[in-house]
């Protein structure tokens, strides 16, 4: 194989299945089709001929971490790390700016689907005495709840800051006293980090917040069900790199404060939980030696392991009787029998990522035995670390699962197991039984939630979850309410009727970017990871290769493809340099040079976007996953224009070209601060001789997308890791579009110019649109006003008293209260007649009815007249 697609061996190794495919493709009649079916069906059998070969050798195949290293890569470059700090305090920003938003008059948005095809689930809850209620943590989607076992589901988590869920948790004597761990624990990077644990007592209408933001991952919750102060919580920590916050907390005092209980070293993890719900003093803790660099991962070690207390946390001892060992013990997942609790079930995986065995202890965890799993074998092919669920029936010791890739169920306590649910979609991270009745089962894995009334033997999937996590969208012009987009493990979806509830996949793979023709609804571009295009000519039922004349070179996981806005017949694409085809895709020839660095290091050496002017098709733009801005006025005949030079040095995200001056561009990037001064919006005048920052009033986050209004080109529409945002003033102010948008990642963002609709998809809320009439005929919001100026506190952080001080610019009626990260007003401190001047008003780290409030970030929110304005404030204790 020619070209290096990647630095990783899973993914050199995956990049040689989709040549391998490309040229199987390649070899065939460029007339013959193929049904998606058909290429699917190729993919599988190279994909199983490669994993033998590659299990021969002794190498892992890590499918899953090509998305997750290709997140992690454009906002970890050029330095290879995140910064914690800044997206915890980018997430408070956007957090009180939705406070200071609340009550605003402002546009919606509507939901548009699909609810129908699901995505991550990584833990479910059930009511104890009413099986009818059952909540759903999203991998990047929040929290939803079902009052009606499941036919329905609706949002409960929107308000909160982070929609990254890894655990939730009932309290037994009082089910409407929920708690959830935030941070999707499954070691994958695309997987946003959390900010600790947060409680709602009221069955989720509201939230507290309770601390643990350093853990960042968290794989469960246990709530110990004869005492409700007393929790316990497995951290898992930073996903790239070490970290003393790993391990298992405890709180005995309803979340007041916590305490590590259990840690083993900075680079192992705590991924799960049990305990005997009878004695819950009985605790069985897993621990999991993970670290993972940019470029390697190690997902086991000497430290992977089982550790019993029997005090509640107090002391601790590592089981190791029949238990393996050693440095290539990895994930493990651990269930204890309600009704039997000396029957224990440990699920094994090693390094670097195989499945090693189920193992069975029937004395609480002295000795153990190995099950009978051998048909288990290829459970977790070979990513076992995105793995790690068993769950044994609350009745029956000998009823237990095992979850990976595909599921087992074994009836006689793993003396032999049969594959189940080999309908249901695969990667399966979830499971709860019905108290009442355990043999009807939720199940949650990649494609959504479902339900079996037969132990295991039958399922039906459950709907109503709009939870998919799209790269890439698309909108048919002719008939726009048919939506397309790719996604997240789910393929290229649709929905042909603009339903939410009737999309359909019509590609199979990791869908990115798909086009439709302006002029013909029956003519789709669509492609899997990679970079592998097809076009289909009788509406998506048949396929066919469509990149003939492009080299085996590097591609992004991602590959832009763009329609030429004045010729339908006329595309670009990217790999290392730019292709066109002028003849709707049956060829295609290069016309640019290497736009890139060469050799992949911390990025792949890539093209990331491209954009053609609309108001002159020789002017084309590039940018590369390795900082540079390319430009050409003359559709690559006369060479092209590196504009870079005064931009950051950063993944690039998008350019976009103003609709009537192709001088006139914009550029966004990904990437952390550090503590550089860069932007991640600039704008060009001069077709790039210079440039302006244009991002200030954007939260400090990636930035992934930038679209310009095509009628009123002075509005800008970004997304970003924490949701959209636009500009009336070409980006001289920035404020949150719109309403009833959670705060998750928004990947893409297309404007259907006729019916002045903008359609943005998120990644773990399927897609939402909004009216641009209703946006832009809207007054200026109250956030940018004229009355209120200064708002702080002084000192902050305080404790115990800070001076709260804010300007007005004229007399007004002001109130200013206090809110906790969870959007809860706690406080109010003035609600008055004020006069313009300075202000003053005392706050004593209290509550409403004068309680001590607990050390945290609050945001202050003053009202005068009509506007809002927020300030952060900082309570240490």
């Amino acid at each position: 194989m020619s070209g290096t697609r990647i630095i990783i061996i899973a993914t050199l190794a995956l990049a040689a299945v989709v040549f391998g495919v490309t040229q199987f493709l390649a070899a065939t009649p460029q007339a013959e089709t193929f049904t998606a079916a058909e290429v699917a069906t190729r993919i599988k059998a190279e994909k199983a001929e490669l994993k033998a070969e590659m299990a021969a050798a002794g190498t892992p195949y890590e499918p899953g971490c090509l998305p997750n290293d290709w997140a992690h890569a454009q906002r970890a470059y050029p330095y290879g790390r995140l910064n914690h700090e800044e997206i915890r305090e980018a997430t408070l920003d956007v957090q009180a700016r939705r406070i200071g938003a609340r009550g605003e008059s402002r546009t919606s948005w509507q939901k548009r689907g699909p609810s129908n095809i699901g995505a991550r689930v990584t833990d479910l809850a059930i009511h104890p005495t009413n099986p009818n209620i059952i909540y759903a943590a999203m991998a990047s989607g929040g929290v939803f709840k079902s009052t009606d076992a499941g036919a329905s589901w609706d949002p409960i988590f929107d308000d909160q800051p982070v929609q990254s869920i890894g655990a939730i948790a009932l309290d037994p004597q009082d089910p409407n006293t929920i708690y959830v761990g935030t941070g999707e624990a499954n070691s994958s990077s695309f997987s946003w980090s959390g900010m600790g644990v947060f409680r709602s007592t009221d069955a989720g209408s509201t939230w507290e917040h309770l601390g643990l933001d350093e853990t960042r991952y968290i794989g469960r919750v246990l709530v110990d069900p004869h005492d409700a102060d007393r929790i316990w919580v497995a951290a898992a920590g930073v996903l790239f790199g070490t970290s003393p916050d790993r391990g298992v907390y405890r709180t005995e005092d309803g979340g007041t404060s916590w305490e590590q209980v259990l840690s083993v070293s900075d680079s192992t993890s705590a991924i799960d939980l049990a305990y005997d719900p009878a004695r819950p003093d009985t605790l069985y803790a897993a621990m999991w030696e993970r670290v993972r660099r940019l470029n390697s991962r190690r997902s086991g070690g000497w430290t992977s392991g089982i550790h019993k207390s029997t005090d509640g946390g107090d002391t601790w001892v590592e089981l190791t009787n029949g238990l393996p060992s050693g440095a290539d013990v990895g994930r493990i997942g651990v269930s204890v029998c309600a009704s039997d609790p000396g029957v224990i079930y440990a699920m094994y995986c090693d390094h670097p990522g195989y499945f090693m065995g189920v193992y069975k202890s029937t004395d609480y965890g002295a000795s153990w035995t190995q099950t009978n799993d051998g048909a288990l074998s290829n459970l977790t092919s070979s990513f076992g670390w995105y793995f790690g669920q068993i769950r044994v029936d609350p009745n029956d010791p000998d009823r237990v699962f095992a979850m990976g890739v595909p599921f087992y169920r074994s009836i006689n306590g793993g003396a032999s197991w049969t594959e189940v649910g080999s309908s249901n979609h695969v990667d399966h991270h979830a499971m709860v039984f019905d108290p009442s009745n355990p043999t009807h089962i939720y199940e949650g894995n990649d494609g959504g939630i479902y339900f079996s009334s037969s132990s295991g033997s039958t399922w039906t999937k459950l709907y109503d979850q709009p939870t998919n996590q799209f790269y890439a969208i698309g909108i048919d012009y002719l008939e726009p309410s048919r939506l397309y987009g790719g996604t997240q493990d789910n393929g290229t979806l649709r929905t042909a009727t603009g339903g939410i509830d009737d999309w359909e996949a019509i590609f199979g793979g990791d869908g990115f970017y798909t086009i439709v023709d302006p002029t013909d609804s029956d003519v789709i571009y669509a492609e899997y990871q990679w970079g592998n295009l097809y076009k289909s000519t009788d509406f998506g039922y048949n396929w066919y290769w469509g990149l003939s004349g492009v080299e085996d070179e590097r591609t992004n996981w991602s590959m832009p493809v763009v329609m030429d806005p004045s010729d339908n017949e006329t595309l670009y694409l990217g790999t290392y340099r730019l292709y066109r085809t002028t003849n709707g895709a049956d060829s295609w020839n290069p016309i640019s040079p290497d736009l890139t660095d060469g050799s992949p290091g911390a990025s792949y050496g890539t093209v990331t976007t491209i954009a053609v002017a609309p108001s002159n098709p020789n002017v084309i733009w590039a940018g590369t996953d390795d900082s540079h801005v390319w430009m050409t006025s003359s559709g690559g005949t006369l060479g092209w224009t590196d504009v870079s030079a005064s931009l950051p040095n950063r993944w690039v995200t998008r350019v976009a070209i103003h609709p009537t001056d192709s001088s006139t561009a914009y550029v966004t990037f990904s990437g952390m601060r550090w503590d550089e001064q860069i932007a991640r919006v600039y704008r060009t005048d001069d077709a790039g001789a210079t440039w302006t920052a244009i991002d200030a009033g954007l939260p400090d986050a990636p930035v992934t997308v930038i679209a310009i209004d095509p009628d009123m080109p002075e509005f800008l529409y970004v997304g970003t890791d924490l949701g959209c945002y636009y500009s009336r003033d070409e980006g001289q102010t920035w404020d949150i579009l719109g309403s009833g948008l959670p705060p998750v990642p928004v990947h893409d963002i297309k404007i259907h110019q006729p019916t002045r609709m903008l359609v943005a998809g998120t990644h773990g809320r399927s897609m939402h649109s909004i009216d641009l009439d209703l946006v832009t005929g809207v007054e200026e919001p109250a956030m940018h006003g004229k009355i209120i100026s200064d708002l702080g506190g002084s000192p902050n952080p305080f404790n115990p008293v800070t001076a709260v001080h804010f300007t007005l610019t004229r007399p007004a009626s002001v109130r200013l209260t206090v809110h906790d990260i969870a959007g809860r007003e706690v406080r109010t401190l003035t609600d008055s007649r004020r006069i313009a001047g300075s202000h003053t008003v005392a706050w004593d780290g209290r509550g409403q009815d004068g309680t001590p409030l607990g050390s945290g970030v609050y945001f202050l929110l003053l009202e005068a007249d009509g506007e809002r304005e927020t300030a952060k404030i900082s309570l240490v204790k």
